[in-house]
């Protein structure tokens, strides 16, 4: 069962429905990226909709936790549960994606790749409830992302332009820049379902 189906007049049904109209569209990148961002800045504002099941976190590991992957595979949405302390390796995503801070915070730094190395690019970000931030091929898509808090954990909602668990893509070294192949899967294993 999918779980925007079983909360039809709930906020995650209805930001489904958004990113449904908004990638039905054919609009380009930079237009999908704002309607999806100001979809999750609605959806983000309030934090009393995310299902218990999926904000558990692991005791070594962040989380990922499926929430809907659109059956025509235009988009996917996902929280992401990070206990204290914990991060992600240097990674890209491959397509156009929307992170929303729901609890907590995290930070993360963006980098461009340069032959046989990885560069930092601007400061890094920090992310507070209710903030959004936006990664794509065209607009810089490699980063490492941490939660911010060394005690508590955090929480952030992402939106994807394709099914983020079953997408090829890298991990990088922050050393040497080279990069490996990777398909992330989901933390509730079962595919379009919350477990």
């Amino acid at each position: 069962m999918n779980p925007a189906q079983s909360l039809p007049e709930g906020r995650l049904a209805r930001f489904v429905r958004q990113l449904g109209q908004i990638t039905s569209a054919g609009t380009a990148e930079p237009q999908v990226l704002d309607g999806v961002a100001e979809a999750m800045r609605e959806l983000v504002a309030h934090d009393d909709w995310l299902d218990d099941a999926c904000a558990q976190p692991h005791p070594q590991y962040y989380q990922q936790y499926l929430l809907h992957a659109d059956p025509e595979g235009r988009f996917s949405v996902v929280s992401f549960v990070w206990g204290p302390g914990q991060q992600t390796p240097v990674h890209d995503h491959g397509t156009w994606g929307v992170i929303g801070m729901l609890r907590g915070a995290e930070t993360g730094q963006m980098y461009r790749r340069e032959p046989g190395r990885l560069i930092a690019e601007g400061a890094p970000e920090r992310l507070e409830p209710g903030d959004i931030a936006r990664v794509s091929p065209t607009v810089g898509d490699i980063h490492v992302v941490r939660n911010a808090f060394d005690d508590r954990v955090s929480i952030s909602i992402h939106a994807y332009g394709v099914d983020i668990g079953q997408q090829r893509r890298h991990v990088y070294d922050p050393a040497t820049g080279a990069a490996k192949e990777f398909v992330s899967g989901y933390a509730n294993a079962q595919r379009g379902a919350a477990a």
